[in-house]
């Protein structure tokens, strides 16, 4: 059985010691793990196209440490200036941000909130320049899912990058995770794009540099596991067989009993992280009050 997952690192971990194809760092940034994985060229055990892939465990968020909340944020930001020195060669060029998803169904809300917490700055830098000139531009679009639109979202993005010409893209989605352990807990950042719905069995038009003209950066949090994937990994623990496996066959999906609020807590950490990476001026409580 196929393991899913989109997280390269679990998808690392379940080809090691065979793969020589990726290697793997790890930092602290302001008290949270980073782990950084670097696929240098194209292994189909590993199934992700090359390039860097940044895990950041924030466990101290759903524990609400002290101070959890301003660290992760901030934490994203250095994660994604980490990501991007030769992705956009104009730091002043337009920035759209995109929340892909469905709004009405909580685990898949990820996109969507986030853009709430996001500042779009690109109309104010344009018609007042004197005023704003301390902002770079930001588009934020929430195209929600063909279902409800009728329109892919690859055609949807494609027509506003057309108009509004950004020098980059970052791509927010729900991703899906092999390990309950990491549901809520875990934003992986990486600098190859996205194909929504992958994780789920989905999968849409891939949001690319080569499918868009322009670098994407895609952030994710899983908030689902797959009930297949999550049922093999328990037998091959136990190293019992699972008959139940059998009634696996049309896709179940496993979250927490929290979801609701956990899903708006990281969408507001990567929006907020969003803001401090595309606006290194300003701090969480300016973005408070630009947001209330």
């Amino acid at each position: 059985m196929a393991i899913r997952t989109d997280l390269a690192i679990e998808a690392l971990e379940s080809c090691r010691p065979t793969s020589d194809n990726a290697t793997q760092t790890e930092q602290d940034l302001e008290g949270f793990q980073l782990t950084q994985v670097h696929i240098h060229r194209e292994d189909a055990a590993l199934g992700r196209p090359p390039g860097k892939y940044y895990t950041l465990s924030i466990d101290a968020l759903l524990h609400r440490e002290e101070d959890a909340f301003s660290r992760a944020c901030r934490a994203v930001a250095q994660s994604l200036e980490q990501l991007t020195p030769q992705l956009c060669d104009d730091p002043r060029a337009p920035v759209l941000v995109i929340g892909l998803g469905n709004r009405a169904v909580t685990p898949d809300a990820i996109g969507p909130l986030c853009c709430q917490n996001v500042l779009a700055t690109r109309h104010l830098v344009e018609r007042s320049p004197a005023q704003f000139r301390a902002f770079r531009p930001v588009a934020v679009l929430a195209p929600g899912v063909l279902g409800m639109t009728g329109v892919e979202t690859g055609e949807i993005v494609l027509g506003v990058i057309d108009r509004i010409r950004p020098g980059l893209v970052i791509a927010v989605d729900a991703l899906a995770a092999r390990r309950l352990s990491r549901l809520m807990c875990t934003i992986q950042m990486t600098d190859t794009g996205i194909v929504p719905g992958s994780g789920v069995g989905n999968a849409r038009a891939a949001i690319t540099r080569k499918e868009l003209g322009v670098p994407v950066l895609a952030v994710g949090v899983p908030t689902v596991v797959d009930g297949a994937t999550l049922a093999a990994d328990i037998a091959a623990q136990t190293g019992a067989s699972c008959e139940a496996l059998d009634d696996l066959s049309t896709p179940v999906l496993v979250t927490t009993r929290d979801v609701d609020q956990q899903v708006a807590d990281a969408a507001r950490v990567i929006g907020y992280g969003i803001n401090l990476f595309l606006h290194p001026t300003l701090d969480i409580a300016d973005i408070d009050l630009f947001l209330s």
